[in-house]
Formats: C-alpha cells, structure tokens, sequence
C-alpha cells in the first residue's frame, strides 16, 4: 500500500510539473491567441465604428458617445470589465477641463477603459492605447477617420479580446494590461492628458504605453507593399522596449520596422503628436506603431473600404506580440535614457 501511495505521489507530481512547464510554455509562445487577431472580426468592428452613423466621432458629440457605447458592448461581450477601482468603463472628462484647452465644444467627454488583472504581478500595469475621437462632420459630410484612429481603436479591443481568451485558458498575463481608449486627441491629446494627469493605477507602477494611431493604410514611401509600419519612441526612454518591439516582430510577425520618424530631429515631430506622448513626458517608456499619412488623412475619403484589412491584421497582432513580452517577462523595461 506505502509503495502504491509513494507512486500516485510521484505522479502527481510528475503531472503538476508537466502542467506548469505546459502553461509556461504558453505565455512564453503568443502564436495562438495572436492568431485570434483576424481581418474579418476587425473589418466588422470597423464598419461599426467608422460609420456615418458615429457622425465622425467628434470629441464629446453623440456620435462619438453612441461608438462607445458600442466599444462596451464589445469588450462585455468578450468577457471583459472595466478596471479595478473604476466604477464603470469610462473615465469622464469635465467640460471645464476641456475648455481650458479649445472652444469648439462645450460639452464633456470621456476616455473609455477596460482592464485585465494581471496573475503575478497584478499592481504593474501595461497600458495599450489609441483615441477613439475623429473630426466629426464639416460642411455637412461626415467624416468617418477610419484609419485616424479607427484602424487604433478595433486594434486595442481585438488586443484585448486575445488577451481575455489567454486568461480563460489559464495564461493570462501576469502583469496588469489596461486597455485605454482616449478622447480628445484631434485637439491636443486631452484625453491622454487628463488620463496622465488623474490616473486610476499609479504612475510608477506603469510599465509602459503600447500606442496605435492609424495602421491600416499606406504611405506613399511604401507604395509597393504594405508589410511595414513606423516604430516611433520606443528607444527614447528605454533600451529595453527598443529590444522587445525588434525582437518579437523577428520572431512573429516580420514587418519591415520603419524607424524614420523616429530621429528627433524629424521636421513632422511625431513622437510630440500622438497619445503615447503623455506618458513619455511622465517617464514612461512608450512605444507609438504608426503607417505615416496618406492622402485621406483628416480627409472625407478616410473610409473604411479603403484599409487594407491583411496589414491592419499585422500591425495589431504586432502591437499584441509585443504587450505579450512586456505583460509576461521577469522585469519591467528599464528606463536607461532622459
């Protein structure tokens, strides 16, 4: 019997350890739940989002209020809630705080946000971002920005969607990921501002800013293919995010990573104009994933018919792969530059 006993431990055993190998093995490899980021559930979020019924999703309109309200439906559809020590999915922004800062709209606004805790180290916190708002409607057409920053906005909640499927098979992340959707970036990067500002989890406890603005078109210095997109920042503050973004587009994804934009002494200074900024300026090490501008840019013709759905697919599942390593590795990147 003593010996019978002996054996079932030893099994036991055995079979824990296999578990856990099997489990480390699975957040150490993201190919399975990066290839639930697929073009058609994108495209069908996409035509929702960027549709003449969000009424160009201007900062603090109804449109752009009726696609958040979408933007929920989906992430409770996907089992995911919004952050711990929120009380709903949204963060809202005063009129007051707005106005301080442009006259167009009188109204408030709101960032939106959704949350999965991490297993191991729940008080450090990733934060992948993109805004939500567009330009609204001029002359009487509306302006549907479904690449600036549709393209950002369907990329986070398919992000997050694979990230919520990883956690209900028992890899979840083992550091906190918020999903922050801003608004008012099309008239300074308020949304990010005040989310930097007044934020839910503390600043020091903010690994770093994954941010998406415009991925599902092409520039005209790639008219041949779509298989790039423009890495900006990821260097300025950190070494460590420099390497991950090169390191797990080589090993997944393989796009050609751009760096262009990235010289400080680029004359378009995009580094300075898109959300990740008001993280950076807090010394966090961000990372913004970008196609360069194109001819709708800001434009009536900024439709989603025209994004090319296999390289909007391929931006996102890079900004995934990425967040995987970061959410997952032993420690956080380091800041090793001003």
């Amino acid at each position: 019997m003593k010996k019978i006993i002996v054996l079932l431990l030893i099994a036991s055993a055995f079979s824990c350890k296999n578990t856990q190998l099997a489990k480390s093995k699975d957040n150490s490899d993201p190919t399975k739940y990066m290839n639930l980021i697929t073009e058609s559930d994108l495209k069908t979020m996409l035509y929702v989002v960027a549709s003449d019924e969000m009424e160009g999703r201007e900062t603090g309109s109804k449109g752009q209020k009726k696609a958040g309200v979408y933007m929920i439906e989906q992430y409770k559809n996907n089992g995911i809630s919004f952050p711990k020590g929120a009380t709903d999915y949204y963060q809202h922004i005063p009129a007051a705080y707005l106005n301080k800062k442009y006259n167009e709209n009188l109204s408030d606004s709101e960032n939106i946000w959704a949350y999965i805790e991490g297993s191991e180290k729940p008080d450090e916190v990733l934060v992948i971002s993109a805004h939500y708002d567009h330009v609204g409607i001029k002359n009487g057409e509306v302006f549907n920005g479904a690449d600036d920053d549709g393209s950002g906005t369907v990329a986070v909640m398919e992000i997050a969607k694979a990230f919520a499927k990883a956690k209900k098979d028992g890899h979840g992340p083992k550091r906190s990921i918020l999903f922050l959707h801003v608004t008012g970036e099309e008239h300074g990067l308020h949304g990010s501002r005040f989310y930097s500002e007044n934020p839910l989890f503390p600043i020091a406890n903010t690994i770093s800013d994954i941010n998406i603005d415009m991925i599902g078109r092409r520039d005209v210095e790639h008219a041949k293919t779509n298989n790039y997109v423009y890495v900006i920042g990821a260097d300025r503050l950190s070494t460590d995010l420099h390497n991950a973004v090169v390191a797990q587009n080589e090993k997944y994804t393989k796009l050609d990573l751009d760096f262009k934009f990235n010289d400080p002494k680029d004359p378009n200074h995009f580094y300075e104009r898109s959300d990740h900024y008001n993280f950076a300026k807090f010394g966090i090490p961000a990372v913004f994933l970008f196609n360069g501008v194109h001819e709708d840019y800001h434009g009536k013709g900024d439709e989603p018919q025209k994004i090319e759905y296999d390289a909007l697919t391929k931006r996102a599942q890079l900004a995934f792969v990425i967040a995987w390593d970061l959410a997952n590795r032993e420690n956080r990147p380091v800041v090793d530059k001003k």
